[in-house]
């Protein structure tokens, strides 16, 4: 699901925590790499995608 994507957590800059997960996927054909922003919420299920991608064994990378 995840193969070749960089995902990493995006802190919020007033509060300096974690607000979201970015995924950024592999360049495309073009050259174009897609950017998604995926909210801290469990309803959410792009964001229950990650949780069981991190449950399988990978982990998020921390924001800068």
């Amino acid at each position: 699901m995840f193969e070749g994507c960089t995902i990493k957590y995006h802190k919020d800059t007033m509060t300096d925590k974690n607000s979201c997960v970015m995924i950024t996927y592999p360049a495309d054909e073009n050259g174009i790499k897609l950017l998604k922003s995926v909210p801290l919420n469990e309803d959410n299920t792009d964001y229950q995608d990650i949780l069981q991608w991190v449950a399988d064994g990978n982990t998020i990378e921390e924001a800068d």
